[in-house]
């Protein structure tokens, strides 16, 4: 059964913007993109980076700690981690590739509802 819980307020958004919010306990980044709101866990499952400090370009969040990237929509892998050489190769071996959580959202009047 869903449980949808209030994660933030519309007002609080413009186009193009993400920030770290704590639902029931979870850190969460809520996004605005094209007039959409989306909700993803807040930490990078790389090595726990703070996604909400990251770079947000389009539906794409990059990790301030490695580069690995992910499209908010989904949790999609777009890269898991920036660079080459042995410590990268070293690095995707240790943690292989694993998608972003994501949530899904919903509004209800200015409230961002989130499903935990």
């Amino acid at each position: 059964m869903a449980n949808f819980v209030k994660a933030g307020v519309t007002g609080d958004f413009q186009d193009g913007t993400k920030k770290k919010v704590m639902v029931e306990g979870q850190e969460i980044m809520l996004a605005r993109v094209g007039g959409k709101y989306y909700a993803t866990y807040d930490r990078c499952p790389h090595m726990g980076g703070d996604l909400a400090a990251g770079v947000l370009e389009g539906m794409i969040v990059t990790c301030p700690r490695h580069g690995s990237q992910f499209d908010i929509r989904d949790g999609t892998v777009i890269r898991w981690l920036k660079g080459s050489g042995f410590s990268a190769a070293a690095l995707k071996v240790t943690k292989p590739k694993q998608p972003l959580k994501t949530y899904p959202v919903k509004i209800d009047g200015d409230a961002i509802m989130i499903e935990i």
